[in-house]
């Protein structure tokens, strides 16, 4: 059995590795493609992992935020393109797509006029972007949420065959 570590500023692949209670052995035999040693380093940050191992971690600690840090942090293209995206529980997340699509609510008629002639004037680049703004925060509840459903998934605190088959 290995020795806990005690570095401070762990990386998000060391935290989701501890927090399942795996040594780098046993999370290298969970993983099948990242032996030990590779692991050390991604966790210690001495390489950086490879998309295919990020999947796997990301299955086999079923923690697919993982995927989002990955991409929003490390990714050249996703860095410019890829928010992050925290997972927070359910009904934070609801309450936080309500109050969005309350605020849009209020702003789709504005939205209307600045679309209506196909272009943006100089008098509307304002409201524009505060609409855009709150769309982007819309945009980015939703991956909570998709990231919540698929980690509950992933747990098996939701039965993975009824949302299978309920969703087709």
């Amino acid at each position: 059995m290995g020795r806990a570590s005690t570095k401070p500023n762990k990386n998000p692949f060391q935290l989701a590795r501890e927090e399942r209670g795996l040594t780098r052995e046993k999370a290298s035999e969970v993983l099948r493609v990242i032996s030990p040693d590779r692991l050390e380093k991604i966790e210690n940050e001495k390489t950086n992992p490879y998309p295919e191992e990020i999947l796997a971690m990301a299955e086999g600690y079923q923690m697919p935020d993982l995927c989002n840090y990955y991409c929003s942090h490390m990714c050249p293209i996703g860095q410019v393109y890829v928010p992050e995206v925290k997972i927070k529980d359910l009904s934070r997340t609801v309450l936080e797509m309500i109050a969005s699509l309350n605020r849009m609510n209020q702003q789709k008629d504005r939205l209307i006029e600045i679309a209506a002639d196909g272009e943006i004037t100089n008098d509307e680049i304002a409201d524009f972007i505060a609409i855009q703004a709150e769309l982007d925060k819309i945009s980015v509840t939703i991956d909570a949420m998709k990231l919540w459903t698929e980690k509950m998934l992933a747990s098996g605190a939701i039965d993975m065959e009824t949302y299978q088959k309920l969703k087709k």
